[in-house]
């Protein structure tokens, strides 16, 4: 199965449903209201660009972060 993909506008609320263990990334970038209402309706790129941070180099961290998820959850073959 593949992993997840996650672009610029996909939502903050959205994300944290693929993975909530996407968390700590987003706390690492000093977004550290995800339980606030506004900050669930935000994309990527929006809360990106208001932490500072090039929203296309979040994007790739988290969708790196997700493969390496993914790829930690595939059963090995015996």
């Amino acid at each position: 199965m593949d992993a997840p993909q996650v672009e610029k506008d996909t939502m903050i609320g959205e994300l944290l449903q693929i993975d909530t263990n996407i968390a700590p990334i987003l706390f690492g970038i000093g977004m550290h209201c995800l339980g606030c209402p506004a900050s669930q309706m935000e994309t990527i790129e929006e809360a990106a660009m208001v932490h500072g941070i090039n929203p296309q180099d979040l994007v790739d961290e988290i969708n790196k972060f997700l493969a390496k998820e993914n790829a930690a959850a595939q059963p090995t073959e015996a």
